[in-house]
């Protein structure tokens, strides 16, 4: 059964879902207060702003020596050679990419999943369990998950690994991906802990946004037949929709800055390869490696990858609005 934000509205009495005057309440006064008020929010807005300009420019201006030295070279080449001046940051960042796709693979269905389990189908008894549980996990330092991934998961899951790589491994297509020689430090690995990692935070903010869903919603979904699932689907999800991709961008942008847990378990091999079991390398893991040894030109790269997962954040962020935004606007959903 299909049920329309309309049909909800109704259902739960309010008629239709925009006030009279178009949603714009409008005082009939500003006062002293709300003058200063709205000077101090505009200010706080306009310092996050100059203090990301701030990094943008002065981590650019340090960077500069291996932009002018590489060209454009520094992003679509993939060697790296410090001993001969070649800094191509290529590999980096698709072993970026790569494992932090991999984590939002594995760590949304299940976040989301979590979310909705606290919040709408768990017994009352266990909702605050689970929050609590989820609350304690996002906690963790970063290096305990490395640790462990580097002296526990890794050995272990490569005996995983080899078997799918034996079963699957001359097969045409899913051979490209998980054939090869199979490695405990892996992209797959380092996704599969940078999982670990945005589960509790995807979940915690995931559940949040769902708490705020108005009662009323899900009552008017129940009582116009819906299923828990077509409840769920109709009232909740449309309502938490934008709440819930703000959460999943923040577990991104913590999967793509993950430095020491990555460093420990994706391999440190700078290269491009379709096989997930095979080493590599990410721009904060090498940023973390080689920092402390590197010469001014070496240095300069470091902080240059350090540029470019920033730009990368930001158009990933940018983008995954746009998208929401533009299908918020198709489907007249809310959030």
């Amino acid at each position: 059964m299909t049920v329309s934000p309309a049909d909800l509205a109704v259902a739960a009495g309010l008629g239709s879902a925009e006030p009279a005057d178009g949603g714009v309440l409008r005082s009939k006064g500003a006062g002293r207060g709300d003058v200063i008020f709205k000077a101090i929010t505009a200010g706080a807005g306009l310092l996050v702003l100059a203090v990301l300009a701030f990094i943008a420019v002065s981590t650019t201006r340090q960077a500069m020596p291996a932009f002018q030295h590489e060209g454009v070279g520094f992003v679509t080449s993939s060697t790296w050679s410090p001993s001969n001046e070649q800094f191509g940051a290529l590999a980096f960042i698709y072993g970026t990419v790569i494992s932090s796709l991999i984590a939002l693979v594995i760590a949304v269905p299940v976040s989301l999943g979590i979310a909705l389990l606290a919040n709408e189908a768990a017994p009352l008894r266990l909702r605050q369990p689970i929050a609590y549980t989820i609350d304690l996990l996002a906690a963790i330092p970063s290096v305990v998950y490395g640790l462990w991934g580097v002296l526990v998961f890794a050995p272990w899951i490569q005996e995983r690994y080899d078997t799918i790589n034996g079963a699957v491994g001359e097969w045409p297509v899913l051979g490209a991906v998980f054939g090869g020689n199979p490695q405990g430090k892996s992209f797959m690995t380092a996704g599969l802990i940078l999982a670990i990692m945005i589960i509790p935070i995807i979940t915690a903010l995931s559940r949040e946004v769902i708490n705020t869903v108005p009662n009323h919603q899900r009552e008017a979904a129940v009582a116009l037949g819906s299923t828990r699932w077509e409840m769920i689907r109709s009232a909740v999800l449309p309502w938490a929709r934008g709440g819930i991709t703000g959460s999943v961008m923040l577990g991104l942008g913590r999967a793509m800055g993950e430095t020491i847990a990555a460093a420990l378990v994706i391999g440190a091999s700078a290269q491009i390869t379709l096989e997930l079991f095979s080493p590599g390398d990410s721009m904060p893991a090498v940023i973390a490696n080689q920092f402390g040894e590197a010469g001014s030109l070496h240095r300069a790269a470091l902080i240059g990858l350090g540029v470019v997962l920033f730009a990368v954040t930001i158009v990933v962020n940018m983008s995954a609005r746009a998208i929401v935004a533009r299908f918020d606007r198709r489907h007249g959903g809310r959030g």
